[in-house]
Parts: structure tokens; sequence; C-alpha cells
């Protein structure tokens, strides 16, 4: 079985193929601006490995709420253009295959139940962390949605009244305001923004320890509502050696002063990193999908 994987982010598009129990021929685009080129892009790369190989499928991580039943991308994210249209009908017309799709941060989760960090969890909590905060609820080793498919949408959380976990847990955004405030003309991204902190620019460290509370006060508030046996850190900050130790130590410092150091702290680091949500989404088709049904056809 050979499944061309999409992974659609508010800045990249990551893409691979699925064949022989793994993730091969791995790359990425930038996010398209609009509907149209969006289709260009994934054409090509679809047409690609079509020429190589025998395409069963398309599995696709995507952002928003995610109605995989209806074929409907509801909510908002960071790419507006994939909303409130029959967006499953448009990717079958225009692949000739069948199609899966599946939010992204359920995605991640259902990788890391199915071979990664929750591999033997019963129930977890996931913050997949980029361009905003996309979250996941597991429970019993299945994922809990919520009647308007919001469950897990913990970027949504007002940390102060007015700002939520996405606005500042988020790296993306807390590189912008950071370059802002030092007048830099290029676009910054949390990379530069981290290599920053670490040199000791001190601005930068003010910006990084930012992101680290916020992140530190949604793991609180969500520690405290769920009790979960485990809480799994994904997105490409989730590569950074020193960032369970700092999330762990915030949070339980959060944990102490309010009295509930009785909630035991178990942050992992998601196994698969970069590549959980394209591996989610192939678990979501092959749960989903008679891809052999179509083979035989």
């Amino acid at each position: 079985m050979s499944i061309v994987v999409f992974d659609i982010g508010g800045s990249a598009v990551k893409f691979g193929l699925w064949e022989n129990e793994g993730l091969s021929n791995k790359g990425s685009f930038y996010t398209p601006k609009n509907w149209d080129d969006m289709k260009e892009e994934m054409m090509k790369v679809y047409h690609n490995f079509t020429k190589n190989y025998s395409v069963n499928g398309v599995a696709i991580s995507a952002p928003g709420a995610v109605d995989a039943k209806e074929g409907i991308i509801n909510g908002i994210s960071a790419v507006p253009y994939l909303h409130y249209f029959p967006i499953k009908k448009e990717w079958e017309n225009l692949f000739g295959v069948p199609i899966s799709m599946e939010n992204d941060a359920n995605c991640a989760a259902l990788a890391e139940v199915w071979h990664g960090a929750a591999k033997n969890i019963q129930h977890a909590l996931f913050l997949i962390i980029g361009s905003g905060i996309g979250g996941s609820v597991v429970i019993d080793r299945k994922l809990f949605k919520g009647k308007d498919l919001f469950g897990g949408e913990f970027g949504y959380m007002l940390l102060d009244g007015e700002h939520t976990l996405s606005e500042m847990g988020s790296p993306v955004q807390t590189a912008k305001r950071y370059g802002k405030e030092m007048g830099l003309d290029t676009v910054v991204d949390g990379k530069y923004l981290f290599k920053e902190a670490d040199r000791g620019e001190p601005i930068a460290v003010k910006y990084v320890n930012g992101l680290i509370d916020a992140l530190a006060r949604g793991i609180y508030n969500l520690s405290i509502s769920f009790n979960p046996d485990m809480v799994v850190i994904g997105g490409g900050i989730s590569v950074r050696e020193d960032l369970i130790q700092r999330l762990y130590e915030r949070t339980s410092f959060y944990l102490e002063r309010q009295k509930a150091q009785d909630v035991k702290l178990n942050i992992q680091v998601c196994k698969f990193h970069n590549d959980a949500n394209l591996i989610g989404a192939v678990a979501h088709f092959e749960q989903t999908v008679d891809y052999k049904k179509n083979i035989m056809s």
C-alpha cells in the first residue's frame, strides 16, 4: 500500500509517501495564498509520486475543526481558505483516489497513541505548538472530539482575559512580536528567537521566558481540568532538548503555588516530532478508508 500524505500548516505544507510501514520521500512547500494554488501544488506532489509508485490513497492532516464525516473544515485556522465548503469532495475529484482528512493535532495524537510516546497510555492530552497551539484529548486511547469538534482546541484558552494560548505560546507569533520590538526588517521565526535567547540577548530571553510561562499556564489549567496520565508536546519546538524540563519546572511552580502539588505531572515530548501529523494522517486513513476495496476494483 502506498499513500501520499500531506500536513497543511500555516507556514508550510509537508508531504511524504507511506509505504511498507514507513514514511519516505519527505518534502515541503510554502503554504499557498489561496485554494487554487494549494490544489496546484498538492497535485504536483501527487503526480511526482505516481510516476514511480502505484498510489492507493491520499491522507491529509489539516488545521481547524475537521469534520471528516461531512467532508468540511469548520472553525478557524492559519489557512482561512480551507474552511466552510465541501473540501473533501474537491480533493477526491482532484486526486481520483480515496481521501481521508483529520485535524492536525488529532493526527499527532493518533500517531503517538499508535506507535509513539503514548503507546501504553490510557488518557493523554496533546499540545501541538506551531503557528498556533493545536491540541487533542485521548480518553481510553480514543479521540474525544466534542459535539462541535472543538475538543482539544486548547489554543482558544484565554490566559489573561484577552490573549489566548495560541497568541502567547506560539513561537511563530512570539517571534513576530520580538522582531517588531527590535525593529528588524526581516521576518523573524522561532528558530531565530531561540538562537538569540541562547546567546543571551536580553529581549529575546524575555520573550522566550514569556512563551514558556504561557505554555506552562496552559498545561497547568489542563492538568487541573483533566488530570491526564500524560501530556505530550509536539511541533517544531519539541526538538529542543531543554523544553520539557523548563515546562515541567514552570508548571510545577503554578501547581505548588495553588497548593495542587498532588497533581503528578508527566510531560513528554512526542516521539515523531515533525513527522507526527503525517504518520497520524496515515493511521486515520487506515482506520477509516476501505483502501483494499479500491485496490481490487
